[in-house]
């Protein structure tokens, strides 16, 4: 069992003891911590408490129901109207915080994990994920128990809202980059993949309002039983494969369960590749408004050389969402996002959306006028090598990323987020993940061959020293 608490949430696998999983004492635990946070972030300057408001969304795993009653009890307790608006996204939520005038915002979601696992992603009253700051402050206040539940005459009250997607959708198709005559035009015909989750609600309803009518629905009934690994990456995706290659469509679309990551196929069954769904947006957009772009540290170098044929500036942040909205926030970017398939779109919220990618890359395909494969052939080519490596407690990680870095201290060295090491035409990126007790192991090169190579030499590196410091 493993239970993650982190600056990015509260991540585990249910069932287990409390404190060495998502255990039902965990969630009241985390949840109450995060009702004082919210308490004391609020406080009134005369020293009185807001009355608060809290919005709740869950993606479609097994666990959610329980989650969510959990939750949902925890915050009334505490004195917090929930607004609970059912199977959602992730982003949807993110859009109904500010919509609702909340306070804050609980999603119920693991992402990519299996199904074993679920969490907590904790939102501010702008609908964005909380601060490093805060987060360290909200786990004091957990291992601290410094929180105390309302009384009988001040329990919060519960609202059932439905209908959040369609707004979410109605706002997207109201965007002025996204053109609905010219993808209708275009009369596309597009397989879906939603893994059973909550893109089986959404991914249809947004495809209609796009003026879509021709599509291959796989796996859209949202039971939480994902039909194959969830994280929507090239070696889990070869029913939908096969499935644009037989009925002649003309490009796959593929959500994790929360829709905040977006895999596309081409018309040949092909990955368009996950690192290219950000940098193919942010073409179109840049080719409409001029601006900065921002992507985190483990994404293709392409975003950037996108970005300067434009003549704009690029820049990257540290790896997670929180990171790169800061470093969009700060340089004012039009567009940014993360390389495995998060596309944040300002325009519309500070949030990864599969859903507005979507509707943008749509345009984009419909304008462009040609197949999947010759808009992907348009970029450079860029080939990244995602590996990694379990780590045990024993493991001092610190010791072996410092190693790591002396060792290779002639080459140009980036420690914002771990360790990037940068050579003539290509970079390696270690560092620790915030949801996982794995260390990650990223390299680009020009060739897929030259990155795994580059990757390969790391992790042997790394396990020798893992091994040095073990022992």
């Amino acid at each position: 069992m493993t239970l993650i608490r982190s600056i990015s949430g509260i991540r585990g696998t249910i069932g287990g003891k409390p404190g060495e999983g998502l255990s039902p004492q965990d969630v009241i635990k985390y949840a109450s911590a995060y009702s004082a946070w919210l308490k004391q972030k609020n406080t009134q300057s005369n020293g009185k408490a807001q009355r608060l408001k809290v919005v709740i969304g869950r993606d479609a795993r097994v666990s959610g129901e329980m989650v969510n009653h959990l939750i949902t009890g925890t915050l009334l307790g505490m004195g917090i109207d929930v607004v609970d608006i059912g199977l959602s996204t992730t982003p949807t939520v993110e859009m109904a915080v500010p919509m609702e005038k909340a306070h804050g915002g609980i999603i119920l979601t693991a992402s990519h994990n299996p199904k074993q696992w679920n969490a907590l992603k904790l939102l501010n009253g702008k609908g964005e994920f909380i601060s490093a700051a805060d987060g360290e402050s909200l786990l004091k206040i957990a291992e601290k128990n410094e929180y105390e539940y309302a009384h009988i005459d001040f329990l919060g009250k519960y609202t059932q809202m439905d209908g959040y997607i369609d707004k979410h959708i109605e706002k997207i198709v109201k965007l002025p980059l996204v053109n609905v005559a010219a993808i209708k035009a275009a009369k596309l015909k597009i397989v879906i993949d939603c893994v059973n989750s909550t893109g089986g609600i959404a991914l249809p309803k947004l495809l209609k309002a796009l003026g879509v009518t021709n599509v291959v629905e796989l796996y859209c009934e949202p039971t939480g039983l994902f039909p194959h690994n969830p994280e929507p990456l090239p070696e889990h995706l070869y029913t939908i494969s096969n499935e644009v290659k037989k009925t002649n469509a003309h490009l796959g679309i593929v959500v994790d369960p929360d829709v905040d990551r977006l895999a596309l196929v081409q018309e040949d069954g092909e990955m368009f590749g996950e690192e290219y769904t950000l940098v193919a947006v942010a073409d179109y957009i840049l080719q409409n408004t001029k601006g900065n772009t921002v992507s985190n540290l483990s994404s293709t170098r392409a975003l950037r050389d996108v970005t300067e044929k434009y003549g704009c500036t690029y820049a990257a942040s540290a790896v997670g969402e929180v990171n790169v909205v800061e470093k969009m926030k700060e340089l004012n970017a039009v567009i940014g996002g993360e390389g495995n398939g998060g596309i944040i779109y300002p325009e519309l919220h500070y949030g990864r959306d599969a859903m507005v990618g979507i509707a943008l890359f749509l345009t984009h395909l419909a304008k462009f006028g040609k197949s999947c494969s010759k808009l992907r052939s348009q970029y450079p080519a860029y080939y990244i090598s995602k590996n990694k490596i379990e780590l045990t407690p024993d493991v001092d990680l610190d010791g072996v990323l410092k190693s790591i870095k002396n060792r290779y201290k002639k080459q140009p060295i980036n420690t914002v987020d771990g360790i990037k090491i940068e050579f003539e035409k290509e970079w390696v990126h270690l560092r620790k993940s915030n949801t996982e007790p794995i260390i990650r192991i990223y390299a680009e090169s020009d060739s897929i061959s030259k990155a795994n190579h580059l990757a390969t030499k790391m992790i042997t590196d790394i396990k020798e020293l893992m091994n040095e410091t073990v022992g």
